[in-house]
This record gives structure tokens, C-alpha cells and sequence, in this order.
């Protein structure tokens, strides 16, 4: 027994050192990012790392708000993330759960298909996407942008979704049916309540997916007023190229929405918490 509950000690000490280990690999980042972001306007990124830059220049953020209306990105970004997420995970659930309920040849079939795509690269589409949305009076419109969520944004949202909606046993789909419940009704009431870490997950995926799009509103947008906050950015870079402090500070304020949301919902990935948040216990 003493054997066992050292070698239990052990393996939590080293569990949890390795857990250190890699988070700090994704932190130590961020925080080389934070400190050079509040270093004098003007100077070099430092060549190693500075924990606490000294004199503090807090006006960066203040300027770089001062030099563009990062503001205004900064709501389109959400307003542009925040209609994406609801509809990628309407459109997408739907698709993974009408997956579930075909025969195998059918569901092979689209298996197949959202491999391919998977695979295709975006810029193979980047041409026949302009003509077709400025064709469709689509051009300098959020409705370009968000038109991928409607059909679930990606393939992988669909195949995720796909996933855990069929490691539900088919027995309560059945019970559903013989209660009366249509397809509708057992994709909400039963399908989408047992999945709750994959609409997590894929609502998180959907928000960095939008919120961090360079490509997609740099083609279709031409009014600065509709510019999302990648955008803003490159604008920030064209102003002052060599001005490392004012540049980090803008990345900053772009990746500091998206820690927030992960920290918010980290919990739910827990071991503990999963199940809990899943099945309402």
C-alpha cells in the first residue's frame, strides 16, 4: 500500500510538472508579447526576455487608438464573430446530426466528401469566390464574410459535431421517435444537450476562425468603416513599420479577446466538469 500511494504521489508530482511544463510554452509568449508592448516607442524588440520593461509606456495603447479608429474594428470583429457563431452552430450541428441519421452508403458518402474538402486549400477558391459574391451584390457587405458560416463554416465543424452525435446510443434517438418527436425535435431536445463540449468547442474554433480573418475582409471590404480589426492592423504596420512597441501593443489588444474567451470556458474541459456540463449534473 505505501508502495502504491508513492508511486500515485510520483505520478501526480510528474503529471503536474509537464502540465507546467507545456503551459509555460504558450505563455511565456504572451507575456514577451505584454512586457515589449509596454517598452518606449521607438525601440527594438529585446533580444531577451524583459519581465518588466522600465519606464512603462501605457500611452501605446492610448495612440494606437489615437492613429486609427481601432475601435470601430474592434466592434466590427465581434459584431462579425458574434453573428458567425450562433449560425455556424445552428448550420453545422444540423449537418452532423442529418449525417447520423442516414444509411452507410449516404453517410460514407458525405464522410468522403468533407474529407476532400477538408484538404482543398482556400486559395483554390479565393477567385470563384469574389466572382460569385460580386455577381450576387455581396461586394463591401459583413454578408460576404459571414456567408461560410451558413453552411457550417467548415468541414470540420460538420465532422465534429458528426462525431459526437453518433457516439450517442441510437437507443434514445429511437425513444424520441416512439415519443413522437420529429428530426427537429430530437436534434434540439436530445442531440444537442449530450454534445455540449463539441458546441464549446466548435463555438471557440468558429470565434478565432472569424475574429482573426485577414484574407476574407481584405477582399471584400472596401469601406473603412467596415474594416475588422486584422485589417486595422496592417493599416497600424503601414503607418510605422519599425515602431515594435505600438505594433505589439496592437497585437495584443488583437489576441487579449481571445484568452479571455478560452480562460471563460476553460472550465468545461476539465475531467470534473465535462460530464457535469454536459449532462446538467
Amino acid at each position: 500500500m505505501q508502495v502504491n500511494s508513492k508511486r500515485r504521489i510520483f505520478h501526480a508530482i510528474a503529471f503536474h510538472a509537464v502540465s507546467i511544463l507545456i503551459s509555460a510554452l504558450f505563455i511565456l509568449p504572451l507575456v514577451w508579447m505584454a512586457s515589449a508592448s509596454l517598452r518606449q516607442p521607438g525601440l527594438p524588440p529585446p533580444r531577451t526576455m524583459e519581465w518588466w520593461p522600465e519606464p512603462l509606456a501605457w500611452s501605446n495603447y492610448n495612440r494606437i487608438f489615437e492613429m486609427l479608429p481601432l475601435g470601430r474594428y474592434i466592434f466590427n470583429s465581434l459584431l462579425v464573430a458574434g453573428i458567425a457563431v450562433p449560425i455556424t452552430l445552428v448550420t453545422a450541428s444540423l449537418a452532423g446530426f442529418a449525417m447520423t441519421q442516414l444509411n452507410r452508403r449516404g453517410r460514407e458518402s458525405l464522410l468522403g466528401l468533407s474529407v476532400v474538402l477538408l484538404v482543398v486549400p482556400t486559395v483554390a477558391v479565393w477567385v470563384a469566390r469574389f466572382i460569385l459574391f460580386r455577381t450576387l451584390g455581396l461586394f463591401n457587405s459583413y454578408a460576404a464574410l459571414l456567408a461560410p458560416a451558413l453552411m457550417g463554416s467548415s468541414p470540420l465543424f460538420v465532422l465534429l459535431f458528426f462525431w459526437s452525435f453518433r457516439r450517442i446510443p441510437r437507443e434514445l434517438y429511437d425513444a424520441a421517435r416512439m415519443d413522437g418527436a420529429g428530426p427537429l425535435e430530437i436534434w434540439w431536445r436530445v442531440a444537442l444537450p449530450l454534445s455540449g463540449a463539441t458546441v464549446i468547442v466548435v463555438g471557440i474554433l468558429t470565434f478565432l476562425l472569424y475574429w482573426g480573418d485577414f484574407t476574407t475582409p481584405l477582399f471584400y471590404l472596401k469601406s473603412q468603416t467596415l474594416y475588422t480589426l486584422p485589417v486595422g492592423l496592417r493599416q497600424l504596420q503601414e503607418l510605422d513599420r519599425t515602431n515594435w512597441p505600438l505594433l505589439l501593443a496592437g497585437a495584443m489588444v488583437m489576441t487579449l479577446p481571445s484568452v479571455l474567451l478560452f480562460g471563460i470556458v476553460q472550465r468545461f474541459f476539465l475531467p470534473e466538469n465535462r460530464l457535469a456540463g454536459i449532462y446538467g449534473q
